[in-house]
């Protein structure tokens, strides 16, 4: 009973050191790049969002200038999503390990093809440039924890751009941080009424009811979501989450290694198999998924936990 009573507290002690060290060393990095036609002509006024559900802030939203280019600054380093969309083109991703030492990081490149209904103007009257300063000084107001402040500039470039419907993904953010639960699913659900499939505004509602303590809206609406035709790997993360939440590590574990399934380089489920792991009082069991954390994803934040976890576990 005292061996696997130390082996619980070594480990998460391990844990907790090695993410405040995470967080206390972390640099930010830039990412840039142009948005373009098949015709190799730049879009202007394209809308690049930058997520990481690993990092904090955990999203990014930029839009491009006359010559179709974008830049996107204050990036923690780990794997970033990104997506660049513009009204009448159908959205392009793509995701890049961000680094904030060393080598700049490559830029990246988009070609937007045509979409149903024709292009259209997503600036509304404003100009480029305008547009991304306002976002870039909404997008400081966030970052500076000024929560009120930033939902009222995110608000205000709604109303001049109301294309932009990415941006309720900031504002719903923002009152989560102030926990104002209700105004984040309301702010969520005006991003669906736009885009119906957007999985980001479900996972959010989903983990928004989580943080608000409503296990059973959260599984129900993350449920729905991993029902549909293209789930991505966050809803099944998150389904694994509130299923932990619950105190049901093995269901967690399915939606976790369904996750990883999906994206076999993303080592954010992989630790959290060995979470569960940790959580049975195997020991093996977890330096073993720890050390294929490390492996997959060497340079995200769950791999230095992993090894410091390791260190401790092998002492």
């Amino acid at each position: 009973m005292y061996h696997r009573a130390h082996f619980f507290r070594a480990a998460l002690a391990a844990l907790i050191i090695s993410t405040l060290a995470s967080g206390a060393l972390a640099q930010t990095g830039r990412v840039g790049g142009t948005v373009k036609d098949e015709g190799g002509q730049p879009i202007k006024g394209a809308t690049v969002t930058a997520d990481n559900p690993n990092a904090s802030p955990n999203s990014f939203t930029a839009t491009t200038d006359d010559k179709g280019r974008f830049s996107i600054i204050g990036l923690r380093s780990g794997t970033w999503s990104f997506t660049a969309q513009a009204p009448g083109f159908a959205p392009e991703s793509g995701r890049l390990n961000v680094q904030t030492i060393g080598a700049p990081n490559p830029p990246l490149t988009f070609t937007l093809k045509k979409g149903a209904g024709g292009p259209a103007s997503a600036l509304g009257g404003m100009a480029a440039k305008d547009l991304q300063a306002e976002l870039a000084a909404a997008d400081q107001l966030y970052n500076s924890q000024k929560w009120d402040e930033a939902i009222a500039a995110y608000k205000a470039i709604m109303t001049k751009t109301p294309a932009l419907s990415m941006i309720n993904l900031q504002i719903a953010s923002a009152y989560r941080n102030k926990k104002e639960y209700d105004n984040a699913i309301a702010a969520y659900n005006e991003l669906l009424k736009a885009e119906p499939n957007n999985d980001k505004a479900k996972v959010g509602i989903g983990m928004t009811n989580l943080e608000k303590g409503d296990l059973a809206a959260a599984e129900e609406t993350l449920q729905r979501a991993a029902e549909s035709p293209t789930p991505t790997r966050e809803v099944f993360y998150n389904l694994g989450e509130v299923k932990f939440a619950k105190g049901q590590p093995d269901e967690a574990a399915k939606w976790y290694q369904k996750a990883a399934d999906l994206d076999a380089s993303w080592g954010k489920p992989l630790f959290k198999l060995a979470l569960v792991q940790l959580n049975k009082g195997d020991k093996d069991g977890t330096i073993k998924a720890l050390e294929k954390v490390i492996a997959v994803d060497p340079a995200s934040q769950e791999a230095a936990q992993a090894k410091a976890v390791i260190e401790q576990l092998k002492k």
